[in-house]
């Protein structure tokens, strides 16, 4: 039988949320195991667009939302973070463009301007034109507006591989969880057999959570999915872009980022409204020819002839809202030593982290003695759907 661990905080799930979480808290003196039963990255980080939000795409239909305030620092953080100066260091990690731009077609974005210009997002939003514009727009067929947002785009892949460096030893891999009690009271986890004591135990496993408290036998709190589908388009002639395309909605009408393969090829990964509702229900053929007519419809200079397509469907999971809607904060429950929660959104992993030190303090949880956790078994990073559909 595995040897018994007694850590500060053990955590499952090593998506972004697990592993931001795991780094801050070891920063801090912490003992964590962090158990993860795929790779780093998860069932939803690894298939992220790696749009580091502002708020300003919440703000669309012209006013700003709760949505838009609550994430509006995240961009500053991670900023930081990616310096080497902030909370983490995480100056390993690859910037793909250090802004995301809104782009109207036509003359769409008119009644846009003045909000764009007013006091509430003044700061956030600025208008670029020539060369200036992201190297996919600079056509001179381009007709319409680009505005520059205070925001980012990172390489997701290489994030989770600079939080697996900061990791250190504290990454497990495991399969079957099963609980730890003493009495009625939950007091860790048993890993594959392995037990693992906790001053505190968090789950941050996206969809895995719900699982895991049946595991436990809990019901709550509660978990909504939202699903994606996505469409991925990878080709020799395809030029970076980092924008959403404005529609008549509230909702971009799409959503470009561009990644890097493994072979030197840029691929476009196209999300926004194509991937919602109607997206959803399409099947990918169907799917590939709609993302295909708006392509030709906003870029009719990009020669489609040479791109090869695929889709890829997600579930971002959540906690459970009134009307399945996207909750605006990171969420975070707790019942005696078990925290479970969702960043909801990439970004907002430094929120999430917030929340559960937050609880730590209030509850006088301290750093105790780090223990030797030489030779556990590690989960492998995520590979990008891109390298598993478009190889």
């Amino acid at each position: 039988m595995p040897s018994a661990i007694s850590t500060d905080v053990l955590i499952v799930g090593a998506g972004v949320a697990g592993l931001w979480l795991n780094a801050r808290l070891r920063r801090m003196g912490y003992s964590t195991v962090l158990v993860e039963r795929a790779g780093l990255g998860g069932e939803q980080t690894i298939k992220s667009q790696g749009i580091i939000h502002g708020g300003t795409k919440y703000a669309l239909h012209g006013t700003l939302t709760g949505a838009s305030e609550a994430i509006a620092d995240m961009p500053r953080r991670w900023r930081e973070a990616l310096a080497g100066s902030g909370e983490l260091d995480l100056g390993d990690t690859r910037l793909l463009s250090d802004a995301h731009y809104l782009w109207s077609p036509g003359t769409l974005a008119g009644n846009l301007t003045s909000f764009f210009a007013s006091k509430a997002v003044r700061g956030r939003v600025d208008q670029v034109k020539g060369e200036q514009l992201p190297p996919a727009l600079q056509d001179r067929a381009f007709k319409g507006k680009v505005y520059r947002l205070a925001e980012l785009v990172i390489d997701v892949p290489s994030l989770l591989a600079n939080l697996a460096r900061l990791a250190g030893d504290s990454l497990l891999a495991g399969a079957r969880i099963e609980p730890l009690r003493e009495g009625e009271a939950l007091v860790g986890l048993i890993v594959d057999g392995r037990e693992i004591r906790a001053q505190r135990i968090v789950l941050s496993a996206g969809g895995g959570t719900e699982e895991l408290l049946r595991a436990l036998g809990l019901s709550q709190p509660a978990m909504q999915r939202r699903p994606l589908h996505m469409v991925l388009a990878k080709g020799p002639n395809l030029k970076p872009l980092y924008a959403h395309c404005l529609g008549g909605g509230p909702k971009p009408r799409i959503t470009v980022t561009t990644h890097p393969a493994a072979d030197g090829q840029w691929v476009w990964y196209l999300g926004g409204d194509l991937a919602e509702a109607d997206g959803v229900a399409r099947e990918p053929a169907e799917q590939i020819a709609a993302a295909q007519k708006e392509v030709a419809s906003l870029m009719p200079w990009v020669d489609q002839r040479q791109i090869r397509w695929a889709t890829l469907r997600i579930d971002r999971a959540e906690p459970a809202q009134s009307g399945l809607v996207r909750p605006d904060n990171a969420f975070l429950a707790e019942q005696q030593r078990l925290l479970v929660g969702w960043p909801t959104k990439l970004a907002l992993a430094p929120d999430f982290s917030d929340r559960v030190l937050a609880s730590l303090e209030r509850d006088g949880i301290r750093p105790s003695e780090q223990p030797v956790l030489a030779d556990l078994p590690r989960p492998p990073l995520g590979v990008p759907a891109w390298e598993q559909l478009l190889p």
